[in-house]
């Protein structure tokens, strides 16, 4: 069968999509991977053709105004509420991209990140099933937790209706672009709908958040969809300073950007200082900016984290699903300093797990913070039991089980329509 597979973000929300890609290839299917231009290299380093969306959605992250806008809000909600504006005059475009896309490639079922609007709807123009898959829950309503985006471990009665922040906000938030781009490109009425859910797939590990007993078979709890990289070796550079030392403390925060990279660089080094750790210092996003290396501290621009992280102590970072699911299949406990978005809500659930301590404020940390949280991680109990969460995480084949949920789900609505 023929999928596109449509996905929106940083890294972090085109890595795990890429390896269903890979996955399903290994299956004698054909994936089309939609997504931001920048991440082409990468799909081509990987052998899954490619269809970009505008280079602007990702750039504009980088931006000094959004940069200094994160810098000021809070974790969580607000920060990201606030970029949300900054993206309006985006949105037809990145609609028209992934149209013409899927029209062009003919698939027989469209896969997508939830931040990719115009998926389902174009599922419903082409009449074809549609899965939603995600790298974090909150799409499907449950009473087990709030949605992830609200600061609050639980709303008791409110959990359930919580979740319509999420399945809805995107629709809502840019209705008018997509009612204007249905009725001008799709050619569907206010009457037609976006095509419904042939299931929906969540590629966090059960181990991490059970499947809620309130959801049903349609919705997988897959595992992690991990891109791993088994051909990647240190340097020279770096394979030198990790044999030179106790392994080092890895802090790094992903594409987040950052408004005062030297100033939380400094920071981190000292917090690493006081506690006595050495450090590697991971700098590709931006939010850690130059600092001169020792023989306590090294800076690399970025490294797979399914290798690197096996060699370290311990990690600290921005709290993005994918970089906490390799933290935790690497069996390495995992301080969370959060930037926006769901970054919170990991940040509470690996503390609950007892394998993180307390996450960290990035307006209000000071040296001594981070010195308390480096120390944390020593400590036996809490390694153990990152050691154990390791072990079951690698025990999941989460690419297998959701590509087999996939297939499985085709082929019963084949077999009902036939009926």
């Amino acid at each position: 069968m023929r999928f596109t597979i449509h996905t929106l973000g940083t890294r972090g929300d085109a890595q795990p999509y890429l390896a269903l890609s890979r996955g399903l290839k290994a299956r004698g299917h054909e994936a089309l991977l939609v997504a931001p231009a920048q991440f082409a290299d990468m799909a081509e380093a990987e052998g899954v053709p490619f269809s970009p969306l505008p280079a602007e959605f990702l750039a504009l992250l980088d931006s000094p105004e959004t940069k200094a806008l994160i810098g000021r809000s809070g974790a969580g909600f607000a920060a990201g509420f606030k970029l949300i504006k900054h993206y309006r005059h985006l949105m037809r475009g990145l609609l028209d991209a992934e149209w013409e896309a899927a029209r062009a490639f003919r698939p027989d079922a469209v896969i997508f990140h939830p931040k990719a609007l115009g998926a389902p709807h174009i599922a419903a123009r082409l009449r074809i099933p549609a899965f939603l898959a995600s790298p974090l829950p909150g799409f499907t309503p449950t009473a087990a937790f709030p949605s992830p985006i609200l600061p609050f471990a639980s709303l008791g009665p409110l959990n359930r209706v919580s979740h319509a922040l999420m399945i809805h906000g995107g629709g809502i938030i840019f209705s008018r672009a997509l009612r204007q781009w249905r009725a001008d490109t799709l050619g569907l009425s206010a009457r037609d709908k976006p095509a419904p859910l042939a299931g929906t797939l969540y590629g966090y590990s059960q181990h991490v958040i059970p499947k809620p007993p309130d959801w049903g078979a349609d919705i997988a709890v897959t595992g992690y969809w991990f891109l791993d990289a088994p051909e990647w070796r240190p340097d020279a550079d770096l394979a030198a300073f990790l044999a030179a030392g106790e392994p080092p403390v890895y802090v790094g925060f992903g594409s987040m950007p950052g408004a005062e990279p030297e100033r939380l660089t400094a920071l981190v080094a000292e917090g690493l200082r006081r506690a006595g750790k050495r450090g590697l210092l991971a700098t590709a996003g931006g939010a850690l900016g130059r600092i001169d290396g020792s023989s306590d501290l090294h800076v690399i621009a970025s490294a797979p984290h399914d290798r690197l992280f096996s060699l370290v102590h311990a990690t600290l970072h921005h709290g993005g699903a994918g970089t906490t699911g390799a933290a935790l299949r690497a069996g390495k406990p995992t301080a969370i300093c959060p930037f926006l978005g769901d970054q919170p809500f990991w940040a509470r659930r690996v503390m609950a797990l007892g394998v993180a301590p307390r996450a960290l404020d990035k307006r209000k940390m000071t040296a001594a913070d981070l010195a308390a949280a480096f120390h944390a991680m020593d400590d036996p109990a809490l390694r153990a039991r990152a050691a154990a969460l390791g072990a079951a995480i690698r025990s999941e084949d989460g690419v297998g089980t959701a590509v087999a949920f996939i297939e499985e789900n085709l082929r019963r609505r084949l077999s009902f329509q036939a009926d």
